[in-house]
């Protein structure tokens, strides 16, 4: 896979401070790359002005959104889903969520980002890097990429810094090795964005799609102790292909180091075995109103009926209303076509003798 154009980087939103902490710690960047991170540096200090004309902007109008409803956070590891039911409940105009532009500039999406707005509609990718699902400018995006332009804190780090990889992924997954005071920053900078997003989009309930939030159920009832919990799951032998495509594809399309000493298929078994488990100890007790778990494939099969069953659970209203518009979603994706991988036995026997549990668990049948 082609890498993305320079200009086109993710890091080209992060602010100043987030940009040289990342590139001091991650100790330099391949020679062909780096005008991708002197570009980033340069775009940063190009937007300061505007970045800190929207910090003061915010800080004056932040208060306005404190009584909103707590946020609906959509839970699964990568390649589970998630996307596709984002997709669709986000079609519902009582849901406010992360747009492309609040992905590509979080620091200053509310003003300049406005401004530039035609511009940045024609940087859109046509689809995402590691499938062919569409990028337009309503489609509603994960905010990890948004928090990685704002803190060190985030597994993208370890995608675009391969050489280090595993010190920013534990960090930014599970926050192994995080003290309190970078947590403190972490999380002053998350609701920081999320109160940006409801001065974008007021009246409404936040609707976040992060797999890394899978491991972070804690965390998150801390912050928001009424938030809601959707986790969709997938079978775990297509999980596991899927993500050697994920991991090569970002790889190739961010990395400014080289990436050949990870051991993808360690990363994703071990991965996924620490999350589903903390998944599990910090969902447990909580009430139906509160979290729900399904599967993929009850979601493909009757997307409509799985959408009102979500609504009923978790008590969330507006279903007849928005049902129209989840229906024209679903009709205008209809003739979408998934990646297709092949299933060799040797992944089937990774995942079989360490994910056996999962795949029990959630009674997915074992393959031969």
């Amino acid at each position: 896979m082609a890498e993305v154009e320079a200009t086109s980087h993710p890091l080209y939103g992060a602010d100043l401070a987030t940009l040289w902490r990342i590139w001091r710690a991650a100790g330099g960047v391949r020679r062909d790359r780096r005008k991708v991170l002197a570009g980033a540096f340069a775009a940063a200090l190009g937007r300061l002005p505007f970045s800190l004309a929207e910090r003061a902007y915010v800080a004056a109008r932040r208060g306005t959104v404190r009584d909103a409803p707590p946020p609906v956070f959509i839970l699964g590891h990568w390649r589970s889903g998630t996307t596709h039911l984002y997709n669709i409940l986000s079609r519902a105009d009582h849901f406010a969520y992360v747009s492309p532009f609040a992905t590509a500039l979080p620091w200053d999406f509310l003003l300049l980002g406005r401004a530039l707005e035609p511009l940045l509609k024609k940087k859109l990718p046509a689809h995402r890097y590691i499938d062919r699902v569409a990028v337009e400018a309503t489609s509603p995006q994960e905010d990890e990429i948004a928090l990685a332009n704002m803190t060190p804190l985030s597994f993208y780090h370890a995608l675009y810094f391969p050489e280090r990889f595993h010190d920013y992924f534990e960090r930014g997954i599970f926050f192994d090795g995080v003290d309190e005071a970078e947590r403190a920053a972490w999380e002053k900078k998350l609701r920081h964005f999320y109160d940006k997003l409801m001065l974008a989009q007021p009246g409404r309930r936040l609707l976040i799609k992060n797999p890394v939030y899978t491991a972070r159920p804690a965390m998150l009832q801390r912050l928001w102790p009424q938030a809601k919990f959707i986790h969709i799951h997938r079978n775990p032998v297509k999980v596991f292909l899927s993500m050697r495509n994920f991991y090569r594809s970002l790889f190739a399309a961010f990395a400014l180091q080289d990436a050949e000493g990870v051991d993808i298929d360690e990363v994703i078994l071990a991965t996924y075995e620490r999350m589903m488990r903390r998944l599990r100890a910090e969902t447990e007790g909580l009430p139906p109103e509160r979290f729900i778990e399904l599967r993929f494939d009850e979601l493909q099969a009757d997307p409509l009926g799985v959408i009102e069953r979500i609504y009923a659970q978790l008590e969330l209203p507006g279903f007849a209303a928005a049902r129209p518009a989840f229906a024209a979603y679903l009709a205008s994706v209809r003739d979408y076509r998934k990646n297709r991988y092949a299933r060799p036995s040797e992944a089937t026997e990774k995942v079989l003798a360490r994910w056996r549990p999962f795949i029990e668990h959630w009674g997915y049948d074992v393959p031969a």
